[in-house]
């Protein structure tokens, strides 16, 4: 279901063949046996030209809620991914050929300046990107998003990009945090709902500074979460769980 009636056309990498067709052939049945996504605020997507999708994240199956709900709106779904991976053989070239977009996170420098190169790639292809600000599964008990990190902010001042908070309910039930997957009954309900972009025009020139990205960054959590208010009819906490304050890692497993 969507709240918007307004005809969509689809964009060229969508309408035109390409590796896409056969992998939308291929997941988007297997998630519609799984899910049943209803996608609302479809028309905060552009339609063409580039965008940072900005998703919360609570399940290991959230990229697969996200990516199919991106296809079905009429864009080919791309993510960030580690650098050093394009150099792994076959899957390097998938990641290519599918225009995933690297980054580099060996040092501050190194990832600052991958950044800036692959903005100005989302740009010039006019592809979009979706990049989960809270790096990992959120920590929150009850998972309301945490706090973000700044990758997805420092991609859209660098390429003057729209940041488009998005939220989604529901893919817990399918594939709990950390738990095992719920296949009965089949076909449970996952909301998603697509924010409108952030206004960045203030930050404009100012994307290398440190209060800058705190500052959007706060903001692309706080619709995220605002969206997630609206999903689930209840009040987020005050204040955005922090892992370091409950003595927890930001990576690998959460502990229970």
């Amino acid at each position: 279901m969507s709240t918007t009636s307004r005809k969509r056309r689809a964009s060229p990498e969508k309408s035109r063949p390409s590796v896409w067709w056969l992998l939308a052939a291929i997941i988007v049945p297997i998630v519609g046996l799984i899910a049943r996504i209803e996608i609302e605020g479809e028309e905060n997507l552009p339609e063409e030209g580039s965008y940072v999708v900005a998703p919360n994240h609570m399940s290991e199956i959230d990229p697969l809620i996200v990516a199919v709900a991106v296809w079905r709106i009429g864009r080919a779904p791309r993510f960030l991914a580690k650098e050093s991976l394009f150099r792994v053989p076959v899957l390097g070239w998938a990641l290519r050929v599918t225009g995933m977009v690297p980054v580099a996170r060996e040092s501050t420098a190194a990832a600052a300046s991958s950044t800036v190169a692959s903005a100005r790639r989302l740009v010039a292809s006019g592809h979009g990107v979706i990049v989960y600000p809270e790096g990992t599964l959120t920590r929150d008990p009850d998972l309301w998003p945490m706090r973000g990190k700044t990758g997805a902010a420092r991609l859209a001042l660098a390429g003057d990009i729209p940041l488009i908070p998005v939220a989604h309910w529901g893919s817990q039930r399918i594939l709990p945090r950390y738990g095992k997957l719920s296949l009965w009954p089949p076909r449970k309900s996952v909301r998603i709902v697509f924010g409108p972009a952030l206004d960045l025009s203030a930050h404009i020139g100012h994307g290398k500074e440190q209060s800058t990205l705190v500052a959007v960054t706060a903001a692309v959590m706080q619709g995220i979460t605002s969206l997630e208010e609206t999903l689930r009819g209840e009040k987020a906490p005050a204040e955005r769980w922090n892992p370091s304050a409950h003595g927890q890692k930001e990576t690998g497993r959460l502990d229970s």
